[in-house]
């Protein structure tokens, strides 16, 4: 499953690609005219604040002071010596020719001015007011209205998201860290104004565990489960009737099973599978025609099956494995569900040879 910004309401990230293509600027057009209707009829009008730069969470923007690389804002900027190119430092270091000019680098040296200016932009970024643009030529002369400028933070939140993903697929992890960070920070200070409420608990979550994958990339593991086991206990807080949130939650208890395992703790990573298992099936009892909650339910049953079979308890790892077997067997999948079913397939050959490899009994 690819990742979703937390700040977009989606049921699923390849929904985007289903839709027509004039729909989102139709919806966009809509939106434009629902708040010129708003700021006509009503006391209060609510104007939503533009990047100067056209950076946005709905379009792929390069800008100025973007690393053509990874195709994320710079971070660590540094110029190739001689041609003066600018890059990110973890960008460029895996170069020895410029990728834009090809010209040899003889050295790398930091571009802190400009990176001062990125720092900048980020920090000022989604915060800027816009006067009230008058769209009623009748009106009153002289009539004030109050303006109501739209909370911010979620854009700010959306552009941060979607520059630290950028720099992650590019493995540029640092970056994606320091982005990530500064979007915690943001979502932590609306909270102390706001409190817990379901949506920024569901926004924090979603942006910890994104940490908590940059910190295990990084092979720093013990961070990444403090920022898995945050992510869960904002995640908890959240109503269980969405299928992202449960998605997310039932992930971040897998990743925290999957360090404990790879660490040699073995009851630890079964109590947090099991707690992942758990979450799918409750999700399964509220969808029970959701194709992929099956299919995770299987996937959580082979993590707990085979810690079982690690820790001897081999009856149990069968049972496990067998359980996975049949709720795959009777999974039924429409044509249009390629992806799902080659997963469904991979998952369901390993779970075969899995019971086939069953363990002889040791018993004399």
């Amino acid at each position: 499953m690819k990742p979703v910004c937390p700040f977009v309401k989606a049921a699923r990230p390849d929904d985007a690609f289903l839709k027509k293509p004039g729909e989102n600027q139709n919806k966009h057009q809509a939106g434009h005219e629902g708040k010129a209707k708003q700021q006509e009829s009503g006391e209060s009008a609510s104007i939503s604040p533009k990047c100067p730069f056209g950076y946005d969470s709905q379009t792929f923007k390069l800008g100025p002071f973007s690393c053509m690389i990874c195709k994320a804002l710079l971070f660590e900027s540094s110029k190739c010596v001689p041609c003066s190119h600018v890059y990110c430092k973890a960008c460029i270091s895996r170069f020895k020719d410029c990728p834009l000019c090809g010209a040899d680098i003889e050295k790398i040296e930091a571009d802190t001015n400009l990176q001062n200016v990125v720092d900048r932009f980020i920090e000022g970024h989604g915060r800027i007011k816009r006067s009230q643009v008058n769209t009623d030529e009748e009106e009153v002369a002289g009539e004030k209205k109050t303006v109501i400028y739209e909370d911010v933070s979620l854009e700010r939140g959306a552009f941060l998201v979607q520059q630290a993903m950028r720099a992650f697929r590019a493995n540029n992890i640092e970056s994606a860290k320091s982005r990530l960070s500064v979007c915690a920070e943001d979502i932590r200070e609306q909270m102390e104004r706001m409190g817990n409420t379901s949506e920024l608990c569901s926004q924090l979550g979603a942006v910890l565990g994104m940490l908590g994958d940059c910190c295990r990339a990084m092979g720093d593991g013990g961070s990444a489960v403090s920022y898995f086991e945050e992510s869960v206990n904002f995640l908890l807080k959240v109503p269980n009737d969405d299928l992202e949130i449960t998605h997310t939650l039932s992930v971040s208890l897998n990743k925290i099973g999957d360090l404990k395992y790879y660490d040699g703790d073995l009851q630890a990573a079964r109590s947090y599978y099991f707690q992942s298992l758990n979450v799918r099936r409750d999700a399964i009892k509220h969808h029970p025609s959701v194709s992929s909650q099956i299919l995770d339910v299987a996937v959580s049953l082979a993590k707990v099956a085979d810690v079982d079979r690690n820790l001897g308890n081999e009856d149990m790892a069968i049972e496990g494995f067998q359980e996975a077997i049949k709720l795959l067997e009777s999974l039924k999948l429409n044509s249009e569900e390629v992806g799902l079913e080659q997963r469904r397939l991979s998952v369901l050959e390993f779970l075969n040879n899995q019971v086939a490899q069953k363990q002889p009994d040791s018993t004399p």
